[in-house]
């Protein structure tokens, strides 16, 4: 598995050009292309490249691999963004944060010129929410009555407990996390607006309508979809 998140990071590499404002995801297949990228800067096989991260592990992987990093307000374009995907449907409507970095994951890759997502192909799937629950980032003092909401979606939702910390995972943005499990995800887009209509929600995990290329890492190689 490790091999094939490698080789689909290889891959991303060719859509770099000099002078590029790159979008820099969260995740361990992302963390592959930012070292990647990064060596290719510090052979000087890369100028003027400069990384927007959507997160402090992204922002802290680049420093380490030599990429440089500016700010989402210092930049007045991103030519394209790289991040994984926890599920991707035929569509190329995607689940994704699990590492919680989601809302500013979808600030830049909202606004790349292109989003293109890395993947292995255990990550696609006929619909989403067929494996992964779809995140939601809310402000922490309505997290209770958000998960009361989102019942009337006919689904549940719980909040996300940290693993070496106590208590519950906090974003970059200092919220929490609810992961709602639905039962059948008929329309991305049109729920995807919904869970954001809900009060106390910062963003949500379906990512609809925004992918641009999804390059799928397989045994067979590594297989491109496009929109």
């Amino acid at each position: 598995m490790e091999e094939l998140k490698r080789a689909v990071a290889r891959e991303a590499l060719k859509f770099i050009e000099d002078d590029m404002i790159v979008g820099l995801g969260t995740g361990s297949t992302t963390a592959y292309f930012i070292e990647y990228l990064g060596k290719l800067i510090m052979e000087g096989e890369l100028e003027d490249v400069y990384g927007v991260p959507t997160s402090y592990q992204a922002r802290l992987l680049a420093l380490e691999s030599g990429v440089p990093v500016v700010g989402l307000d210092e930049v007045d374009a991103i030519d394209i963004a790289v991040d994984g995907a926890d599920e991707v449907d035929p569509n190329l409507n995607l689940i994704k944060g699990r590492g919680a970095a989601l809302t500013m994951e979808k600030i830049i890759e909202y606004r790349a010129g292109t989003f293109l997502v890395l993947v292995d192909e255990s990550k696609l799937v006929e619909r989403l929410g067929q494996r992964m629950p779809v995140p939601i980032e809310v402000i922490p003092a309505a997290w209770r009555a958000i998960a009361e909401e989102i019942e009337v979606f006919n689904a549940t939702a719980e909040l996300r407990m940290a693993s070496r910390k106590d208590g519950p995972v906090v974003t970059d943005n200092g919220n929490f996390i609810l992961d709602a499990r639905f039962h059948r995800i008929d329309d991305p887009l049109d729920l995807e607006i919904e869970l954001n209509n809900i009060p106390g929600v910062v963003e949500n995990g379906i990512f609809a309508d925004i992918a641009d290329i999804v390059l799928v890492g397989t045994k067979e190689g590594v297989k491109r979809m496009e929109r």
